[in-house]
């Protein structure tokens, strides 16, 4: 590290030199980068945390371009009467249709799910039922007609009947309709999508563009909501409301929380760094001049105070000149952050500043000790650079360790921040220089040599306590590993996602409509009918040998109806034999609702045309062009916010082969959020071990000692055993979202150790005391102004982003305690024994 330094020294000298050319060239290169910085934007799609090389990733933009958006838009109309409702349902659907986005030169909507006609589904039911629900159905009429024989024989006794018990019987035994009946009634709903009084009436509105595109979510509800308004509902009934939005609208709420909160993070984490470095070194600098001899000492406390913003300008200068580089790279090398990376500002700003703050304080005390400008920033390049260089680097290492992750969550946060943490210390080191020499030009910074007797005595020649602070830090590690199996992780995605008051009101305005249990459906692809008809099949096998199976449902339309002539020929032979047996002696005359069912969904005597079935049966299975897609749905049976039931229903429907050597994968939001979850919990414990690896390998290189490379990492070590006991103790969750800073707050705990130990070293024999006076004082700044950059995410209304702030706050915290109790007691402990060696 020593010769890296001594390489790079002659770019302090430079900058001392030639301040303005450095500066000035600086500042044209950030505003350049800034301007690329401006142009990110934020990807809140969920598949965004995968690689476009996922196989289910794919699979969904697939389904996004072939079919449009997963999620329909709905549209609530409510008033006393059903007319006006109805009314005006129909001219918006007119208006709504003509809607044209011009940017995309495409309509906002492609279709509405409205008037039902139920009629011809009554009429030609058997036509759309599968050869599986035909089977069933002759098969029941065949036991019926066998029934209905041998009850007409005198001598027949029931003896089963006698050993029935009350109840027993279900009406849904093998002699019934069985799921045909429950496939007719969610086949044929109600004529309008209304509730039970039929005040209420929801449509379904189709979108062309996908819910992923933020740009067009934006411009479809802007563009509605001024339809809606310039139709005044009012003037079809004095008390009609209309309402829109769903989950769609959600998707957008959500994107647009986030935005605010990173905002308002930033906002947040900012004002408390600044106020916290101003405060710091106002204090610092005022007590360092205090201390000079009084004949030097020319400015009073208001000249001081009027100069307290100096120390912004010294390290917030370089530090924005660090982000404006790594966004602006971000920009060219990704070109959009992702919900995890979207807070990375803040965190930065948080973590770069500390580089400033142990520069600046040690040029200041060693200007205080007579030293010239250019002495000073050389000897703390020198002594305090080494530090620094090591603390970044293996910060930086450690993220960037997340950049194999195929987890992008992982990958991107760690390009990015490894970016930014080089670019903060190389902007520290070769940039502040050059801002330090014009403010002293300037007579800015207000620095005077210390005088002797007015020097400042240490408090205890040697660090106190030492065995009480390490027995009890050992000893509450060993709890903590004792009961370090009761930490969990958090698979409940509900719990991780921010509460929207607009969609629950929305939800609980539109209840009572067409409410199914099938929801969160995935959906499958195929290039041929026989491949649709074998994955079909694979899967229902799967659901029948598997007692947990997650599958409720799949569906095709193709298996429901065929425009083949021989197909559609040898299914109205099917109808005509279940015809045949209901004209049977001992069946046309009996009254009985599932036969009356049958005799009239059996009329069909010739093939349905496509143009007559409804709409609203046809709709889930329409692509953007018109035409029937090639595709399955499968249904799971159980609610998918719990990231187990996810990860189960991805693995059993996921990726399905065919006898073609096809292999087809399951695509949907919610089978990619599994697999985001999924890749996540697989790749975290080798993330985690690599970057405590690399610091490892860092702390031994660094201090050529294994005794010293350890003692450094103490505070990591122990400050993260205290973490865990606080998640122990508290509750607190791994997420997926605060997994993702955990090895970065690895990277980031051991650098107060660092600083300790190197400064200690330098120092030698009892100086532990003199080290927590100068050193832990900027080990203790600079960890609060990471925390303070992690804090702003506390103030956030997305719980995964807090659980990232909280994590962080707590992490860098214990690790800050520890390198301020445990450390120096350890080490005079060590010393007092004699087993240190410098």
């Amino acid at each position: 590290m020593s010769k890296l330094l001594h390489l790079l020294r002659p770019l302090v000298q430079i900058s001392y030199r030639y301040p303005y050319l450095v500066l000035g060239l600086c500042l044209l290169t950030a505003l350049v980068s800034a301007n690329f910085a401006l142009k990110l934007k934020i990807d809140t799609d969920i598949a965004s945390l995968l690689p476009e090389s996922n196989e289910n990733v794919q699979a969904l933009r697939a389904l996004q371009e072939s079919v449009g958006g997963e999620t329909v838009m709905e549209v609530a109309i409510r008033s006393s009467s059903f007319e006006a409702n109805k009314a005006f349902a129909e001219d918006l659907i007119e208006e709504s249709l003509a809607l044209y986005d011009e940017r995309r030169d495409q309509s906002f909507i492609s279709q509405v799910e409205y008037q039902r006609d139920t009629d011809v589904l009554r009429d030609n039911a058997l036509f759309l039922a599968t050869d599986s629900e035909l089977d069933q159905i002759i098969g029941f009429l065949e036991e019926e007609i066998e029934q209905a024989r041998e009850e007409a024989n005198p001598f027949y006794v029931d003896f089963e009947e006698d050993f029935e018990e009350d109840g027993e019987d279900d009406g849904r035994g093998e002699g019934d309709l069985g799921s045909f009946r429950e496939t007719y009634d969610d086949l044929i709903p109600t004529e309008f999508p209304v509730n039970q009084d039929s005040t209420l009436m929801v449509l379904k509105m189709y979108p062309t563009g996908s819910q992923s595109d933020i740009g067009y979510l934006e411009d479809l509800f802007e563009s509605f909501d001024t339809l809606i308004a310039s139709m005044e509902p009012a003037n079809y009934h004095p008390d009609m409301e209309v309402r829109f939005g769903g989950r769609l609208k959600r998707h957008l709420n959500e994107f647009e929380s986030i935005m605010g909160d990173v905002f308002n993070s930033f906002a947040t984490g900012f004002s408390g760094v600044i106020f916290l470095v101003l405060l710091y070194f106002f204090f610092k600098k005022y007590f360092h001049y205090r201390q000079g001899h009084r004949d030097d000492q020319l400015h009073g406390f208001l000249s001081h105070l009027f100069r307290s913003p100096v120390p912004i300008l010294v390290i917030g200068v370089p530090l924005l000149i660090s982000l404006a580089w790594t966004f602006g790279i971000a920009y060219w090398a990704l070109g959009a952050l992702n919900t995890m990376t979207s807070v990375l500002f803040v965190i930065l700003f948080g973590l770069g500043i500390d580089y400033g703050i142990h520069y600046y304080a040690r040029y200041i005390e060693l200007r205080s000790v007579g030293q010239s400008v250019e002495n000073a920033l050389l000897e703390a390049y020198s002594k305090t650079g080494a530090a620094i260089l090591v603390s970044a680097l293996t910060t930086a290492s450690a993220l960037f360790i997340l950049v194999i992750a195929e987890f992008r969550g992982f990958s991107e946060f760690g390009l990015i921040s490894g970016t930014g943490i080089l670019l903060a210390l190389a902007a520290m080191l070769y940039i502040m220089p050059s801002i330090l020499t014009l403010f002293e030009r300037w007579g800015w910074i207000l620095l005077v040599e210390r005088s002797a007797e007015n020097g400042v005595r240490p408090m205890f020649r040697r660090y106190p306590y030492v065995r009480g602070i390490v027995g009890v830090s050992i000893l509450i590690s060993v709890v903590v590993l004792f009961y370090s199996s009761d930490l969990r992780f958090e698979y409940e995605f509900s719990k991780l996602e921010p509460k929207f008051p607009e969609y629950q009101s929305f939800r609980d305005f539109t209840r009572g409509v067409d409410k199914s249990d099938r929801r969160n459906p995935a959906y499958i692809i195929t290039e041929t009918d026989e491949d649709l008809f074998e994955v079909m099949d694979t899967l229902r096998a799967r659901k029948e040998s598997n007692t947990e199976s997650m599958i409720l449902s799949v569906e095709a339309f193709q298996e429901r109806f065929s425009e083949d002539p021989a197909a559609a020929e040898q299914k109205l032979d099917r109808i005509a034999e279940v015809r045949r047996l209901l004209r049977n002696p001992f069946l046309v005359d009996q009254e009985d609702e599932d036969l009356d069912l049958l005799r009239r969904a059996s009329q069909t005597t010739e093939a349905l045309p496509r143009d007559q079935i409804p709409d609203f049966l046809m709709n889930r299975f329409v692509t953007r062009d018109g035409g029937i897609g090639r595709f399955l749905i499968v249904y799971p049976n159980e609610g998918l916010s719990d990231g187990r039931r996810s990860i189960a229903f991805k693995n059993e429907i996921g990726e399905v082969s065919v006898s073609s050597g096809r292999v087809y994968h399951a695509g949907s939001t919610s089978i990619v959020a599994a697999e985001m979850l999924d890749l996540m919990i697989d790749e975290s414990p080798y993330m985690v071990s690599a970057t405590f690896l690399i610091v490892l390998f860092f702390m031994f290189y660094s201090f050529r000692s294994f005794r010293w490379g350890l003692i450094a990492m103490i505070p990591l070590l122990i400050g993260f055993l205290f973490l865990f006991g606080f998640m122990v103790i508290t509750g607190f969750k791994f997420n997926f979202y605060n997994l993702v800073v955990l090895p970065a707050i690895l990277g980031i705990g051991c650098d107060n150790g660092v600083h300790i130990a190197h400064r200690y070293r330098e120092e030698g024999r009892n100086s532990m005391w003199n080290v927590l006076s100068s050193t832990g004082q900027h080990i203790t700044v600079g960890s609060l102004t990471t925390m303070m950059g992690f804090a702003g995410l506390l103030f956030t209304a997305h719980p995964g982003l807090q659980s990232i702030g909280i994590m962080a706050v707590v992490g860098v915290g214990m690790t800050l305690i520890t390198a301020l109790t445990f450390l120096p007691a350890l080490v005079q402990l060590l010393e007092d024994k004699g087993w240190l060696r410098y």
